[in-house]
Formats: structure tokens, C-alpha cells, sequence
């Protein structure tokens, strides 16, 4: 196969625990020919979609591990068309800029786009746990969106939780996640203005959301691949950060799937595969959603050490059975316009 990853700056992965790279070393070790452009390289020439790639070719000799596959790798750049490709893999951090999936619109029905274009629409920011039905907020918290002031400030009075969490909507990673107190409210209109206006007059949406009990003893990453849960682990909090996201200090720690969650997993796939979301990562604190991740997910590195497994095996047998199974189908098709053509 040739796969493309559409990911952040190769220059920017961390090589002891970047799951985009881990795939990447997984596709070459398959025999696959991988690219990696970001979502800046992407082009139209002669009305057809290009990406400014950097190549690495399947003969070409790697290292045994991803860490020092990627010390050593010596990439080619090169100017190639995306329909070229047999798999298109997103993995590039939020927000995500609308024109790329322009341009993937062109490319949709000649490769096997992860995540699904329509569902990366729908998905890419936090709002998507709405399209859940929950009315009884049995695995969604409380959450409200909006970027009046006024409002939020309402909301915050109004809730009967002391402690409430305020995140911006296109925010990853932990970035901008704070824990608001209602005993410490006298700061809370320097924090709208913050997070809510930009300098060029625009504005910013905001997220609130119900203080859910156990948050502060950390959260579990969940990752799903076509619906099911193929591992799991316990981010914890660092000793001076309630967040525990890895990128922000978290540590973490085997974890085993309690009923609950896999209750939450089971109800909320349909939709997930649905929508063409084969590969996603959720947060999930006591139980209930918090975020669907569906860009650039990780956590396999971390889940592989802990749990003494290698998910990248398992998404990469999904997708090549994914792509096989298209291929099929064309093969198919073709085959039968191929006898009304010689009726």
C-alpha cells in the first residue's frame, strides 16, 4: 500500500512516545511506501490535489524500533498526487482548518481516508459528545458552549457544583483547561476576556462543564478502533496540575476496563462507526465522556508498555482489511461494466 500521514511537523514528533510515528515505523516493517506531509503542504496543480511530501521509500533500510528508525531516517521530498495514495491517515493536531478537508473532498473516493472526511466535520471539536442522546447526562457531564459572558457567568452562579471545568472548544492536549471555584469567582471576567476575545475583534467559543467527582484522582484514555476498545490507560495528575494529560506532566498507569466503561464504549460505537471514525481516542472520568479525540490520538506507546501489547498491529490489520475490502469492490464493479461493455 501507499499511505500517506497527515500530521504535524515531522520535526516536531517526540520519539519516545509519538503514536503517529509508531505507525508510521509499523506501515515500513509491513513493506508499505509511507509519506508524511502536514495539512500547510497540501496544493492544487492542473485542478488535481498535491501534497509537498517527504518520502520514505518500503525498500529502503530502517531501524528496528521507531526511536532510532527516526534518528536515522533520510526522507525524500517530493511533489505527489493524494489520490495516489491507498490510505490517507489524519493525524495532524486541532483545530482543524476546514480547507484541508476541501481539499481531501477531491480524494475521497480514490483512498481510504482515516478518519472518515463527513466525521472529521462533525467530530473535530468538542462539541461532538452533544451528538450523543443523553438526556439524563448518564455518560455525558452537564456542558454548556457558548460565547457570551453574561451568560457564562450565569452558568457558573447558577450550577450546584462548586467547582466547575472552562476549556476553549478547539483546544488539545490540556491546553487551556482550568478548574473554576465558585469561592474564587472575583477573577472569572479576566479569564472570559482571555479565553473568549481575539485582537483582531473576532471571538472565541468557550466549554463549561459540571465538576465530575474523582476528577482530580486522574482520567482514562480509552482508544477504539472501528467501534471497540483495544486498550486503555489511568493518566494521573501531576503533584501541581489538576490535568492529567501526559502533555501537561501527567504520569500513567495500567488500567483494566471497569463494566462502566465498557457500557459507555458499547453506546456510543454506532454512532462512532457511523460517522467513519474507525480510530479515535476517548477521555473518560468516572464513567462519563469527556472528549472525543478524533485528529491525531494517542496513547499507544504508552498502552503498549503497560499493557505488553502493540496496537499498531491492530490498526494496521484494520486498515489494510479496510482498504482490501474497497479494493474488492472496484474489482468488482469493474469486472461488470466490463461484460455490459462486451454484451
Amino acid at each position: 500500500m501507499n499511505v500517506c500521514f497527515l500530521m504535524y511537523p515531522w520535526e516536531s514528533i517526540e520519539p519516545n512516545g509519538d503514536s503517529t510515528l509508531v505507525l508510521i515505523h509499523e506501515c515500513l516493517k509491513r513493506g508499505h511506501k509511507v509519506a508524511v506531509a502536514t495539512p500547510a503542504n497540501l496544493t492544487i496543480r492542473n485542478s488535481v490535489a498535491y501534497a509537498f511530501c517527504k518520502l520514505v521509500g518500503k525498500g529502503d533500510k530502517f531501524s528496528n524500533t521507531p526511536r532510532l528508525f527516526y534518528k536515522t531516517a533520510k526522507l525524500r521530498e517530493k511533489m505527489l498526487p493524494i489520490a495516489g495514495f491507498d490510505v490517507i491517515f489524519m493525524r495532524a493536531n486541532p483545530p482543524l482548518d476546514p480547507i484541508v478537508l476541501n481539499f481531501l473532498d477531491s480524494v475521497k473516493e480514490d483512498a481510504f481516508i482515516v478518519n472518515d472526511i463527513e466525521g472529521l466535520r462533525e467530530a473535530n471539536n468538542k462539541i461532538y459528545t452533544a451528538a450523543f442522546d443523553d438526556p439524563n447526562n448518564e455518560i455525558i457531564p452537564v456542558t454548556h458552549v457558548s460565547k457570551n459572558k453574561q451568560y457564562l457567568k450565569e452558568t457558573i452562579k447558577e450550577s450546584e457544583h462548586e467547582k466547575m471545568i472552562m476549556k476553549p472548544l478547539n483546544g488539545y492536549g490540556g491546553s487551556g483547561v482550568i478548574l473554576l471555584e465558585k469561592s474564587a469567582l472575583s477573577n472569572i471576567n479576566s479569564l472570559l476576556d482571555f479565553y473568549i476575545d481575539n485582537k483582531d475583534g473576532t471571538s472565541n467559543y468557550v466549554i463549561l462543564q459540571d465538576y465530575i467527582p474523582g476528577a482530580d484522582q486522574g482520567d482514562v484514555r480509552i482508544l477504539l478502533l472501528g467501534g471497540e476498545p483495544i486498550g486503555a490507560i489511568r493518566r494521573v495528575p501531576g503533584d501541581d496540575d489538576h490535568r492529567s494529560n501526559l502533555s501537561a506532566g501527567g504520569s500513567f498507569k495500567k488500567h483494566s476496563l471497569t463494566k462502566q466503561e465498557k457500557a459507555l464504549c458499547k453506546k456510543i460505537a454506532p454512532k462512532l462507526r457511523k460517522d467513519g471514525l474507525h480510530f479515535v481516542g476517548i477521555d473518560v472520568i468516572n464513567g462519563m465522556l469527556v472528549e472525543v479525540n478524533v485528529m491525531s490520538p494517542g496513547g499507544i506507546t504508552y498502552i503498549n508498555k503497560v499493557q505488553k501489547t502493540r496496537l499498531q498491529e491492530k490498526v494496521m490489520d484494520y486498515i489494510e482489511e479496510e482498504v482490501s475490502i474497497r479494493q474488492k469492490a472496484f474489482d468488482r464493479r469493474a469486472r461488470l461494466r466490463s461484460s455490459m461493455t462486451d454484451a
